[in-house]
């Protein structure tokens, strides 16, 4: 795999702005991006003090200690699909990312599909996101436990802790919201501040753990006899351990979504995009092993219901405890950012380009801060009602964290699916690839293993087991499958009456190049 230096001439906001209109589109967002914020608009969605301390105690409590294997199978196969973004990101600099690119490699309806998927699953992260606050904030503070009582606390399994997380939930998407509607460069300035505060921090914590350390790393070939009742042995346990790590290490084309927002786009997506998931690999997968390897009692049933917050109080103390949590929370705070960022330029693509529901209206951009506003009150209201509808329901959380993932793998399949058919074509790389990433010689074997690994994934991540969704009640055992199938329906029934103008990708006359920003339909 090769990257090349871009020749001069390409940095220049002028110039990225003058190569888009190559591509049918001329500016309209804020082109104020940096290589940072670009890596860091890929490393918040993935969140490690995210995703790690709200679903630690799940893969520990489902697979043991030695659920930790999870963390670097996943990684591989999700660096392979991150391995084929950056070839796309550095070929296509464009709002909307994994819709753009379908849009370039694949068949119209293809495109679509994978970006109105794309944009509800986004929509439904943001809402699992946000719900992590209630791991978190109650346990640094009980008066975060608005609703219930101070055993609900860092809990979302009980009715008390369920409400309370809905609660907690609604003040960041409010403040994610009003945010992105004041604009791109206040965005990255807080993201760049929630991200350097969590490397910082998870820095520090691998650390705090290392110089704690109890017992050797041995205990990685520990399965705490979870695999005992499962029809698949510890492989079955083990499967659904691995749901842990499939729900931290998603969201990496961020970066591509912000293409026309930032500077020399074509040299700097590509290398954010596997600079943010292989940072997330490697300091996660630290926190996690020293954590267990430092942790006073790694048969504590804490682990198991609570997870890292009492992993970190029990071995740091409750001082040094309660100031990584405050980081975690402050990572959960951009993770929830970006992830409403990444839905809002999905959206405006879509809308941009006439295929949405009230497209022209969808895809204005405000002339005072650069955004597009009515779509960021669109992915936050909508939101806002899937946090409602799961008001008081314990039980929809899991079915609401593992919707999400899926939500996400299946359009990740609608790019390196066709990419996969272009290569063994011969129709991929383009001869006009230019000097940009590209995978050689090596592209067919990693792009086969992302299809494969995805298609596998996402099988896993959707299967009714009830070691994941209970089986007391069919619906919501089969939540996730129901949920995920009425979207891709939905979606399909929407094109099908659309195909006349959603069957196809035109640029909307206002959109174009040689249209005047005063010409924009009011």
């Amino acid at each position: 795999m090769t990257t090349q230096e871009i020749p001069a001439g390409g940095g220049p906001a002028a110039d990225d702005s003058s190569e888009l209109e190559k591509f049918g589109y001329r500016q309209e967002l804020e082109r104020s991006l940096g290589s940072f914020s670009s890596f860091a608009a890929g490393f918040s969605y993935i969140s490690i003090l995210t995703g790690v301390f709200q679903l630690f105690f799940f893969g520990f409590g489902s697979g043991g200690p030695a659920f930790i294997w999870t963390w670097p199978l996943v990684f591989l196969g999700q660096f392979a699909v991150a391995l084929c973004f950056a070839e796309l990101a550095g070929q296509y600099p464009l709002a909307g990312s994994v819709y753009q690119w379908a849009k370039q490699i694949a068949k119209p309806a293809t495109s679509w599909l994978a970006g109105w998927i794309m944009i509800i699953g986004a929509i439904v992260t943001a809402a699992a996101v946000a719900v992590a606050y209630q791991i978190i904030l109650p346990q640094v503070s009980t008066a975060f436990q608005i609703v219930g009582s101070d055993d609900d606390a860092g809990l979302t399994s009980t009715p008390g802790g369920a409400q309370n997380a809905i609660i907690l939930a609604l003040v960041l998407v409010v403040f994610a919201t009003i945010v992105n509607i004041i604009g791109v460069r206040l965005m990255a300035k807080i993201n760049n501040f929630g991200v350097a505060v969590e490397l910082g921090a998870s820095i520090l914590l691998v650390i705090a753990l290392a110089i704690h350390i109890k017992r050797g790393p041995g205990l990685v070939f520990d399965t705490a006899g979870t695999g005992e009742g499962q029809s698949l042995g510890y492989l079955g346990a083990f499967l659904v351990a691995s749901l842990m790590s499939a729900y931290v290490f998603y969201g990496f084309d961020t970066a591509g979504s912000l293409a026309e927002e930032t500077t020399q786009p074509r040299r700097h997506a590509p290398r954010a995009i596997l600079r943010a998931i292989t940072a997330a690999f490697v300091v996660g997968g630290l926190i996690m092993l020293f954590g267990m390897m430092a942790v006073g009692d790694l048969s504590a049933k804490e682990l198991s219901t609570s997870g890292m917050p009492y992993l970190l109080k029990s071995t740091l103390g409750e001082g040094l405890g309660d100031a990584f949590l405050i980081c975690s929370a402050i990572a959960i705070t951009v993770c929830c950012l970006a992830v409403q960022t990444a839905a809002i330029r999905m959206t405006w693509a879509m809308a941009r380009d006439g295929r949405l529901p009230f497209s022209r209206a969808m895809a204005k951009v405000s002339p005072r801060s650069k955004t597009p506003v009515l779509p960021a009150l669109l992915t936050g209201g909508l939101t806002v009602v899937v946090l409602l509808i799961n008001l008081g329901n314990q039980r929809a959380f899991f079915i609401l964290t593992s919707t999400a993932i899926i939500l996400f793998y299946i359009p990740y399949l609608m790019v390196t699916g066709p990419m996969l058919v272009r290569r063994l074509r011969g129709s991929w790389p383009r001869p006009e690839h230019g000097p940009y990433f590209k995978l050689g010689r090596w592209g067919t074997l990693v792009n086969l293993v992302a299809v494969v690994y995805g298609a596998g994934m996402t099988i896993n991540l959707i299967w009714p087991r009830a070691e994941v969704y209970g089986n007391d009640h069919w619906y919501f055992q089969w939540g996730a499958v129901i949920v995920t199938a009425l979207i891709v329906i939905i979606g399909a029934i929407m094109l099908y009456v659309r195909r006349r103008t959603w069957g196809s990708a035109h640029t909307s006359p206002e959109h174009m190049p040689d249209a005047a920003p005063d010409s924009l339909p009011g």
